[in-house]
C-alpha cells in the first residue's frame, strides 16, 4: 500500500523529532541528502559517458541509435546535383573484366565531360601502376587540363602498418588546410599523374564498430595538404575555366574527422552503369551540368563499406553523401553538423532536478511515468536535433535516467512503504481496519492536517467505577475494565467512528473525521444503542454469576471541532478539540442524575435523521448559561438501566 505523497510531505515536513521518533522515519535532511547524491551520481554518469570517446559498448549503442534516426529521416527525393557512374557487374560483363585499359577509362572521362556535359568529375579509382602508355597519357592530360579530380588513398593507421605505394602528387591541393589530420601512409597514382591539377583523398578511418560515419575532410602528408575527394571535386579550380563551388570553412570534429550529415537515402541518387556511358545510351538529362563521381560497386572489386544507411554499401555512396552535404552547406552558408553535448547535459541536469523534486511529492507509479516520459521527450528532442544537424549523446542521458530508475524510484517506494506502515499503525489506534483501508485508498493528506470540521462526539463512561473496583481483586478489576471497554469500542469501530482515546473506564469517539460522514449524528446514536445492548448482555452474565451489574452513561453532541494530528514533537496524536467535546462530556456526567443512559445534545438532535428521539425536557447545563432541551432515543432500547445493588 503506497502512502500518497502529499500526506508524506505534510506528515513529516517540519515535524523534526516527531518525524524521526514516531515511526522510526528518516529525517527530512537525510532524505534530501540521499536524493541529491542520486542526482549527482546520475549527472556524473551522463557527463562521463558524454566525454569524447570512440570505443566501448555504450559508444557503439549511441551511434547505432543515431544511425537508426538517420535512416528514418533520410529523404528519398532525387538528388539532382550529383550523379554516380558505377562500374558494376553489368558493366564488367559488357566491357570486359577489371582492370580496364587506361584508354577505356579515358574514353569514359571524355564522354562524361564532352558528350554529357558534366560540370566536374571525380575518379574514385587508383592507378598505382602504369598502364598502356597512350591511355595513361590521355588520362594524365585530362587530369591536368580538364575538371577532373584524381584520387589518393591516405592511411591513418600506426607507423607499423604504413603503406607507400605509387606517388604523391607534386601540387598542393588548392583548398587551404587549417585542421588537417596527419596521415601515416598512402596508396597513390604512379608518377605519370604527378601533374594532376586536383587530387582528393579517398582514405578513411572507420569507427571502432567498423561503420564509416566520419571522413578526414582535410589531411596532411609529406608536405602536401589534401582535401577529401568530395571537397576537392567541388572546390578545385582547374585549367579550362571550370570553377569550383565556394564552400564555408570546414568544421571538422575534435580529431579532425568530419561527421557526414546524412540527409538522403541511397535511393535519392541517380546511379548509371559505366557501360551506359561508354555506349552513350544514358539519358543526357541525368548528367548534364551535374557533378559526377565515377567508381565501382562490383562485389568482385571489393569497394564496399558499412555506413549508417547500410551494412554493406558501395564506397561511391559515401563520396556522394559527402558531396551533397557540402553543397547543402554552400547553399545554406553554414555547415550542417554541430555538437549537442551541451544541450544534452543542460537537459539532463534540469530534468534530474525536476524528477528528484517531484518524486517525493507524487505516488511512485506517477514518478515512474514521469521518468519514462522524460526519456521519451529526450528521444524526441534527439530526433529533432539530429534532423537539424545536431550530434547529441543519446545514451548518456538514458543511462542517467536508468540510474534514477534503479536508485531513486526504489528509494521513494521504500520510503512510502515505511511511512505507510507508520500511518497504518497510527490510524489503527483510532479507526476500524475497513476505514483505515478506505482512508489509505483515497489519500488522507488533507485529513491529517488540523482543520475545523463538523463532527458528532460520543463520550461514554462507567458509573461508579472507583467504588465498584475497590471491592475487586486486581485480576477481577482488569477483567471488568477490559470487557467494559470492549463493549464501548466495538460498536464505535463498527459504525465507522474514530476512537479518540480511553479515559480509564470510558471512551471518547467522534464521527465526521478523518473521513467525511453526512450521517455522523445517526452513526453516533446507533453506536450508543449498540453499546447499551452489549453492556446489557454483559450485565446478564454478571448477574447470573452473582456479580453486580454496571451502568454506562453516554453523552452525544454535534458541532465544530479542530481535528487532526495535534501531537507534539515527542508523540503523534490524532484527536479533536472543541466545545462540542466538552459539552458531550457534561451530558455524560449529567446522565448520573437523569433517568436515561443516553443524553443527546440540542445540536446533535437536529442532525439525527434515522433515529427517533424523545425530549428529556429543559435542563440546566453547567456553563451553558441557560436551560437547554436535551433528548434521548425513543423506544425500549434506550430504557433507563440502573445498577442494582448486589454482591461482586
Amino acid at each position: 500500500m503506497s502512502l500518497p505523497s502529499r500526506l508524506r510531505k505534510r506528515l513529516f515536513a517540519g515535524r523534526g523529532v516527531a518525524a524521526s521518533m514516531s515511526w522510526g522515519a528518516i529525517t527530512v535532511e537525510r532524505r534530501r541528502a540521499v536524493r541529491v547524491l542520486i542526482g549527482v551520481l546520475a549527472l556524473g554518469v551522463a557527463i562521463l559517458l558524454s566525454l569524447p570517446r570512440e570505443h566501448g559498448q555504450l559508444f557503439v549503442t549511441d551511434e547505432l541509435l543515431r544511425d537508426a534516426i538517420l535512416r528514418a529521416q533520410a529523404r528519398s527525393a532525387p538528388e539532382t546535383r550529383i550523379t554516380i557512374v558505377d562500374i558494376d557487374e553489368a558493366s564488367l560483363a559488357a566491357q570486359g573484366a577489371w582492370p580496364w585499359p587506361r584508354g577505356r577509362i579515358a574514353d569514359l572521362v571524355e564522354t562524361l565531360l564532352s558528350h554529357y556535359g558534366a560540370r566536374g568529375l571525380a575518379l574514385d579509382i587508383l592507378f598505382p601502376e602504369p598502364g598502356d602508355p597512350v591511355g595513361d597519357a590521355r588520362l594524365a592530360a585530362l587530369a591536368t587540363h580538364a575538371p577532373l579530380t584524381m584520387a589518393v588513398a591516405l592511411s591513418y593507421e600506426y607507423e607499423a602498418v604504413q603503406v607507400h605505394t605509387g606517388q604523391l602528387p607534386a601540387r598542393i591541393s588548392p583548398f587551404a588546410a587549417q585542421a588537417a589530420v596527419a596521415a601515416r601512409g598512402f596508396v597513390g597514382n604512379h608518377a605519370g599523374f604527378a601533374d594532376a591539377a586536383c587530387t582528393g583523398n579517398i582514405g578513411f578511418k572507420p569507427d571502432k564498430d567498423g561503420s564509416l560515419r566520419r571522413l578526414p575532410i582535410l589531411s596532411h602528408l609529406g608536405g602536401t595538404d589534401f582535401a577529401h575527394l568530395s571537397l576537392a571535386l567541388l572546390t578545385c579550380s582547374v585549367v579550362g575555366g571550370a570553377a569550383g563551388v565556394s564552400v564555408p570553412q570546414p568544421f571538422p570534429g575534435r580529431d579532425g574527422f568530419w561527421r557526414i550529415p546524412i540527409r538522403r537515402s541511397a535511393e535519392a541518387y541517380t546511379v548509371i552503369p559505366a557501360a551506359a556511358i561508354l555506349d552513350r545510351s544514358a539519358p543526357l538529362a541525368l548528367l548534364q551540368g551535374r557533378w559526377v563521381i565515377v567508381g565501382a560497386s562490383a562485389l568482385s572489386l571489393g569497394d564496399r563499406v558499412t555506413t549508417p544507411l547500410s551494412s554493406s554499401g558501395p564506397g561511391l555512396l559515401v563520396h556522394a553523401l559527402a558531396a551533397s552535404a557540402l553543397l547543402d552547406a554552400s547553399e545554406d552558408g553554414a555547415w550542417r553538423t554541430w555538437s549537442g553535448t551541451s544541450l544534452a547535459l543542460a537537459w539532463v541536469s534540469a530534468s534530474l532536478v525536476f524528477l528528484l523534486w517531484i518524486l517525493p511529492r507524487v505516488p511512485v507509479w506517477v514518478g515512474t511515468g514521469l521518468l519514462l516520459a522524460s526519456a521519451a521527450v529526450w528521444m524526441s528532442g534527439a530526433w529533432l536535433m539530429t534532423a537539424h544537424g545536431g550530434v547529441v549523446p543519446i545514451v548518456p542521458v538514458l543511462v542517467a535516467y536508468l540510474v534514477v530508475l534503479l536508485l531513486a524510484i526504489p528509494y521513494e517506494w521504500w520510503l512510502s512503504q515505511r511511512e505507510s506502515r507508520g500511518v497504518l499503525r497510527m490510524f489503527s489506534q483510532y479507526l476500524s481496519p475497513a476505514v483505515v483501508a478506505e482512508l489509505m485508498r483515497i489519500g488522507p493528506d488533507e485529513h491529517l492536517q488540523p482543520a475545523l470540521k463538523e463532527v458528532t462526539v460520543l463520550i461514554a463512561d462507567m458509573e461508579g467505577y472507583t467504588v465498584l473496583t475497590s471491592s475487586l481483586s486486581l485480576v477481577e478489576a482488569v477483567e471488568l475494565t477490559q470487557r467494559f471497554l470492549g463493549c464501548l469500542t466495538r460498536p464505535i469501530l463498527d459504525e465507522g467512528g474514530t476512537l479518540d482515546k480511553y479515559t480509564g473506564d470510558g471512551v471518547v469517539a467522534f464521527w465526521g473525521a478523518p473521513l467525511p460522514c453526512a450521517d455522523h449524528a445517526d452513526r453516533a446514536l446507533e453506536a450508543a444503542l449498540q453499546i447499551l445492548a452489549l453492556v446489557d448482555a454483559t450485565n446478564q452474565e454478571r448477574i447470573a454469576a452473582g456479580k453486580r451489574p454496571v451502568r454506562v452513561r453516554i453523552g452525544i453532541e454535534s458541532g465544530l471541532a479542530l481535528v487532526g494530528d495535534l501531537g507534539t514533537e515527542f508523540r503523534s496524536a490524532y484527536t479533536a478539540v472543541g466545545d462540542c467535546i466538552n459539552f458531550a462530556s457534561k451530558l455524560q456526567e449529567m446522565a448520573r442524575s437523569l433517568p436515561v443512559d443516553i443524553v443527546v445534545g440540542p445540536k446533535a438532535s437536529k442532525s439525527v435523521r434515522t433515529h427517533a428521539l424523545t425530549s428529556i425536557g429543559m435542563v440546566e447545563v453547567r456553563g451553558a448559561g441557560q436551560a437547554l432541551e436535551l433528548f434521548t432515543p425513543a423506544g425500549p432500547a434506550a430504557a433507563p438501566r440502573r445498577a442494582d445493588t448486589g454482591s461482586a
